[in-house]
């Protein structure tokens, strides 16, 4: 292949990899589906059913317990299955919790739903970062995962709007079991994605890699780099739980990983998607202005998505991350401030509005994203599946410790008190960034995964 038509192939299998990676990122859309589902539902089921604010909690956090059980078999599923197959299985799996939860007779069939759909999700959330990361080129590699952030964003908005419509019929089966379809629609996109090549290399088939490689990359010394790439990495003996223990520099990417994972939840990010109707009754709105504040939240958390996505890969992960944590500290520390001080007037619940709009930004353009961004290039091949499954199983227990802890922090501890905790550890963050966590941007996956190796400090394992 001369220049003339290398250039052209290779910019077509640019645009391949693109709308793969697209694709494979709508695993996200379910996610933020079911986030951002309940919120607008929780009041009328407890209106219905006459349950508890601990009933709602289980409701609300059952779906987190599932999704860690999910994320721990999509260790062995991704594995075994591969990718493609277990993104399949998560969208059946979707596909029917939404119908059990649309059509739940009593609280005990909704929590069951609830956890169907937990499990659907948590097989996703493991599945699709870490496809993304070895089908994605590596020079636009971050942007592609924070797609992947971008796409719950979206789904967490889209649930929001269809809670605001159904809201006035107070119609939450309706709420609940609509995103049946749009998981169907991705169930039938999911069927025509590649194999991941480092999924095939891993299982001996060698050519089928270089088939899938060859319309991902174009560039012939680009697939001939990363397959060799791959081999080398393939040449290590240990994997999974054998090389947690064996290893200790493979411990310390797990160990991070996880971290990482509890930082992201102890933002409160997830605490303002599953409760904000209840925030805002808080600060003193009726429901109608609960629903459309509730969007506005949904609307934030997108377009402040699209900032990590066009700075990924330029200003890099840590820059972001320590901005962000910056953010989300002062904006629910002054939240939690104005809570004490009381909110009296419309001007201050409007500014107390804002200053949490100031956190979803915060937190959307950086720790949203660039958590799982992170999470998939830190971990080395042969314990990738093991490491992104312990990461994604801690992402959900603390998922669910938040979900079902709020409420009793609220009526425990106050309002403005919850707050400041979260500010508090956002603030915590900042300097566990600055101590731990490496930058990765522009760094192949094997380099990163060489620097762990020979012991280099994990905040140097990118450079």
């Amino acid at each position: 292949m001369n220049a003339t038509t290398a250039a052209p192939v290779a910019t077509r299998a640019k645009a391949t990899a693109v709308f793969t990676c697209i694709l494979a990122a709508l695993a996200g859309l379910m996610f933020g589906l079911d986030i951002g589902v309940i919120s607008g539902a929780e009041q009328f089921i407890q209106k219905e059913f006459v349950v508890s604010d601990r009933t709602i909690g289980w409701i609300v956090s059952i779906m987190m317990a599932g999704a860690a059980l999910g994320a721990l078999a999509a260790g062995w599923l991704s594995g075994h299955l591969g990718r493609k197959r277990s993104l399949i299985l998560g969208g059946v799996l979707f596909v029917a919790g939404s119908v059990l939860c649309g059509v739940a007779w009593s609280p005990d069939v909704l929590i069951a739903g609830r956890f169907v759909l937990g499990l659907a999700i948590g097989i996703a959330s493991f599945t699709a970062p870490l496809y993304l990361a070895e089908i994605a080129p590596e020079s636009i590699r971050g942007a592609m995962i924070s797609l992947y952030q971008l796409m719950i964003t979206i789904g967490i908005l889209a649930a929001y709007l269809s809670d605001l419509g159904f809201s006035y019929s107070g119609n939450w089966r309706w709420m609940l079991g609509v995103i049946a379809i749009p998981g169907a629609l991705f169930l039938v996109g999911v069927t025509v994605l590649p194999d991941s090549p480092r999924w095939l290399m891993m299982r001996g088939r060698r050519p089928e890699a270089e088939s899938v490689l060859h319309k991902l990359r174009g560039d012939v010394n680009v697939i001939a780099r990363e397959i060799a790439d791959i081999q080398e990495q393939l040449k290590i003996p240990q994997r999974g739980v054998h090389m947690f223990f064996q290893n200790a520099n493979f411990r310390r990417s797990v160990g991070l990983g996880v971290l990482l994972q509890v930082m992201q939840q102890l933002t409160g990010m997830n605490v303002v998607m599953y409760y904000a109707p209840r925030i805002f009754q808080g600060m003193g709105y009726a429901t109608a202005a609960q629903m459309w504040f509730t969007v506005l939240v949904g609307l934030v958390n997108v377009l402040a998505t699209f900032i990590a996505i066009g700075l990924v890969d330029k200003l890099g992960r840590k820059p972001i991350l320590y901005i962000g944590f910056v953010v989300m500290t002062v904006g629910l520390g002054v939240v939690g401030t104005m809570m004490r001080l009381g909110i009296d007037s419309h001007g201050e619940q409007l500014f107390t509005v804002a200053m949490l709009l100031v956190f979803i930004v915060g937190f959307a353009m950086s720790a949203g994203p660039l958590i799982w961004t992170l999470c998939s290039e830190i971990q080395p091949l042969k314990g990738r599946d093991f490491g992104i499954g312990c990461s994604t199983f801690t992402n959900w227990a603390a998922n669910w410790l938040v979900g079902v802890s709020f409420l009793p922090l609220l009526n425990g501890i106050g309002q403005a008190e919850t707050f400041w905790l979260y500010a508090a550890f956002n603030a915590v963050f900042i300097v566990l960034t600055f101590w731990l966590v490496p930058e990765t941007r522009g760094v192949t996956l094997e380099q990163i995964e060489r620097n762990l190796m020979h012991g280099k400090p994990l905040r140097e394992i990118g450079r």
